[in-house]
């Protein structure tokens, strides 16, 4: 890079620490990202696919704006890696993986006598070996295989591979959202992998009211020495539910010494929990300045086809035989997390050992009709119709104009797929209320839209472009169905 455009990037680093909190600002920009000046163009060069993801999402607004003064206007924002996954001049993966455990073989020597004695301590607490050995209510810890992966899930899959492979680099890691969609098991699969990875690392999963217990018994029997040098001296904690401690003061001081403890020997934390951190107001600063200081990771409930792949993987665990057929329908009326997904099919097996009926669409819309009557919300095309204008930014009524120009006939060929898939309209009644337009219109229109979905083809949205798969996940979110 010649000397002018490192002397103009270095003033767009300046702005860019100025409008990031300094500990962000070295986490995710110091040393680990480049930035590339070409033809009115600024590209941020990320390590690698999460990183570039991570920094596209959370940290856009900002890059742009600091882009703008000092560039100017006219230059654009683009996001990529380099073709071998390492930042050029940063040191790629592996090379700071290396310096991260150069660092902890460093802590190593102070930390010696409590490891041993958590190692100790754990292997007598914890059913079998420490760490991903433990077992949960008799059941072996879960693992990355049997994580269904979509894109609702993908950036808190990609940020919990990452701390598995190279634990303590980015702690503490929460990954927050609604119940069941996959918290608890990536929080399990860390450590799961972690300690497949790294053999002699020792990591624990629990959840909040277990470390409550265990810290009130140890508080009340003087066992404090013993639970301090269990739980200070772990390579990887893992707590599930964090909400659980938002009100308890005792315990939530006990937490904030042992994250402190980890933290200082470059140990990993994860945390899972059911809402983002700004939510989580009543855990007090000092423990959500920890939290800034490190990643948080949103999961949003499965989308249509991620609750496809579930429920072939739970049919096939419970040996039912379940056509393609009824797993549409299942996953386009129930949509709220992988237990209603659960529950559908053991009430569908129970009928079908109950009648000896075989497992049909119409079966299965009688066995489970109270089921979605009472989970899912009921969908109109008034709600797909509104749900597409505001994405598209188009006028109401747009969609059942006359009008042909791409900017409207592609949303409206849209909105008549998701009225297939999640209305009970029939095809005449779709053509109707969208302009008019002959059932074999809307049939046209599915087909279009399905080879754009295997195309994985871009749309135009009012705010910027995405992959087809992505946009119509944001409408399903739009009228509450994915």
């Amino acid at each position: 890079m010649a000397k002018d455009d490192m002397d103009i990037v270095s003033a767009f680093r300046r702005r860019l620490a100025d409008k990031v909190e300094k500990e962000r600002f070295e986490l995710w920009f110091g040393g680990k990202t480049c930035f590339e000046v070409t033809d009115r163009t600024l590209t941020v060069v990320a390590t690698n696919e999460f990183f570039r993801s991570f920094l596209q999402t959370h940290y856009r607004s900002s890059i742009e704006s600091a882009c703008r003064e000092t560039f100017g206007p006219a230059f654009s924002v683009a996001f990529s890696i380099p073709p071998t996954g390492g930042a050029s001049g940063n040191g790629g993966p592996s090379q700071q993986a290396s310096a991260a455990d150069a660092r902890r073989s460093g802590s190593s020597g102070r930390a010696a006598s409590s490891a041993t004695v958590s190692r100790a301590s754990a292997e007598r607490t914890l059913p079998g070996r420490a760490g991903c050995r433990e077992k949960r209510r008799g059941r072996p810890l879960l693992d990355f295989d049997s994580f269904v992966k979509g894109s609702t899930n993908q950036l808190a899959r990609a940020a919990a591979e990452m701390v598995a492979g190279r634990p303590g680099e980015f702690s503490p890691l929460l990954i927050h959202g609604p119940t069941s969609v996959g918290k608890t098991h990536l929080l399990q699969a860390i450590c799961t992998e972690a300690r497949k990875t790294h053999r002699k690392l020792v990591a624990v999963y629990l959840s909040a009211e277990q470390f409550t217990t265990e810290f009130l018994q140890a508080l009340r029997g003087g066992g404090l020495p013993s639970f301090r040098a269990k739980y200070r001296g772990l390579d990887l904690l893992a707590i599930d539910d964090l909400h659980f401690f938002c009100g308890k003061k005792a315990t939530l001081v006990e937490l904030l010494y042992t994250i402190d403890a980890l933290t200082r020997r470059r140990r990993q934390i994860v945390f899972a929990a059911d809402r983002a951190p700004v939510q989580l107001r009543a855990l007090g600063g000092e423990l959500l300045s920890r939290l800034d200081a490190g990643m948080a990771c949103r999961i949003e409930p499965p989308g249509y086809d991620t609750r496809l792949e579930i429920l072939r993987r739970m049919a096939k665990r419970m040996d039912m035989p379940v056509s393609p057929d009824v797993g549409q329908f299942i996953a386009a009326r129930l949509t709220n997390h992988a237990r209603e997904l659960s529950g559908a099919l053991c009430r569908l097996h129970a009928e079908q050992r109950a009648t000896g009926r075989p497992i049909t669409p119409a079966m299965a819309e009688e066995a489970l009709a109270e089921m979605i009557r009472d989970g899912s919300p009921t969908v109109r095309l008034a709600d797909i119709d509104k749900a597409v204008c505001d994405a598209f930014g188009l006028e109401p009524e747009a969609l059942q104009s006359s009008r042909k120009a791409k900017s409207v006939s592609h949303p409206r060929m849209l909105a008549m797929w998701l009225a297939r898939r999640y209305t009970r309209a029939a095809l005449t009644e779709i053509g109707q209320y969208f302009g008019r337009r002959s059932h074999s219109t809307v049939v046209s229109a599915q087909k279009r839209v399905d080879k754009w979905i295997a195309e994985n083809a871009t749309l135009s949205l009012a705010e910027h472009s995405r992959p087809v798969a992505e946009a119509i996940q944001q409408l399903e979110r739009r009228f509450r169905i994915g």
